[in-house]
């Protein structure tokens, strides 16, 4: 039997058939290339009929980070609302299936327009403002949905999202950091100094872009990767997407990001669309993007590590994309200390 770095694929596909409802045997599973953190697998059943299954990487990890259990009950409660999501299919806890929980949701037709080639192969001018109108009011739904009533009321602490996100990531810093960067400890220092008034408490999804959605045509079908989601304060969202927004025209993007080309709109663009559909006052968004930036170079830092370590199952990965990680860190830092000077 074929092995599969993540996968005991007798085991897993005994549990997909006894409780995948019309899954059958025998099952082909293909890792989705791009995933940097938890693993993800295309499954095609005996039918052709098309699955997704996630599961942590082989290899050690944070204590905190990878819950699967977590991210199925989220996308889970997601699912009751209007905001598009894969549907849930079934979670396995137990460990000695595959060695690590995971679990099962739908395959979602779309594509994910994770850099500038891909939208000019698969979308028009016209359908990336559209698609882009939609991503950025599908992230104001999610910021809208009443976290009580579809049952995540209790995910995580409501008020002091930003003060608890600063001494996290502060503490995954010094957790996973190869090295010494004393640009990310001043931003650190910074952030934690200047601690804004959250606006209010929403469903954050923690790394909301076009890089992590599916898009048919020009709608958002599916948003993917909710590792990170938390409650706390939606700016932080709005920011995060800044950091990887680039303007028409200039160059000043993340090769994983599709915005510059010709049809998307600016960044401001997207604010005021986000303000006029929230009513929220958006005049400190430069700190959400410093945090966002700060925030990315410490998970950069922990996925260069994690690839050092090799825990990231049958991912190859090249000497670029290893150096774009190791790098990442210094870049983001930078750029979080320009955007906190603006402030």
């Amino acid at each position: 039997m074929i092995e599969i770095a993540g996968i005991d694929v007798r085991r897993v596909t005994d549990w997909l058939v006894a409780n995948i409802v019309g899954a059958e045997a025998p099952f082909r599973f293909d890792i989705i290339v791009g995933g940097r953190s938890n693993l993800t697998f295309t499954v095609t059943d005996a039918k052709n009929e098309k699955y997704v299954l996630r599961r942590p990487p082989t290899g050690s990890v944070l204590a905190t980070a990878h819950d699967m259990e977590r991210e199925h009950r989220i996308i889970s409660a997601i699912g009751q609302t209007n905001v598009p999501v894969p549907e849930t299919l079934g979670v396995c806890r137990d460990i000695e299936v595959t060695g690590a929980p995971f679990y099962v949701m739908s395959h979602v037709a779309g594509v994910v327009l994770d850099s500038q080639e891909r939208a000019e192969e698969h979308t028009t001018p016209e359908q990336r403002r559209v698609a882009s109108e939609h991503l950025i009011d599908v992230l104001a739904d999610l910021h809208s949905v009443d976290i009580d009533a579809v049952g995540l009321g209790d995910l995580a602490r409501r008020e002091g999202y930003v003060e608890r996100q600063v001494k996290r990531w502060t503490t995954q810093w010094e957790k996973s950091k190869t090295r010494d960067l004393p640009a990310v400890d001043e931003v650190a220092r910074r952030l934690a100094a200047n601690l804004p008034t959250q606006v209010g408490v929403s469903i954050a999804h923690g790394d909301y872009r076009f890089g992590n959605v599916l898009i048919d045509g020009d709608r958002v079908t599916g948003v993917l990767d909710w590792e990170l989601c938390t409650l706390g304060d939606p700016l932080a969202d709005v920011g995060y997407l800044g950091v990887y927004w680039t303007d028409p025209g200039t160059d000043e993007g993340r090769h994983n990001d599709p915005s510059g080309l010709e049809g998307f709109p600016t960044y401001a663009a997207m604010l005021e669309r986000y303000a006029n559909r929230t009513g929220r006052d958006l005049s400190n968004i430069n700190y959400y993007r410093a945090f966002s930036s700060w925030r990315l170079a410490v998970i950069s830092e922990g996925v260069f590590a994690r690839y050092s370590q090799g825990a990231m199952g049958d991912q190859d990965v090249d000497q670029d994309t290893l150096d774009n990680f190791r790098e990442g860190p210094e870049l983001l830092s930078a750029a979080a200390l320009e955007l906190l000077d603006k402030n």
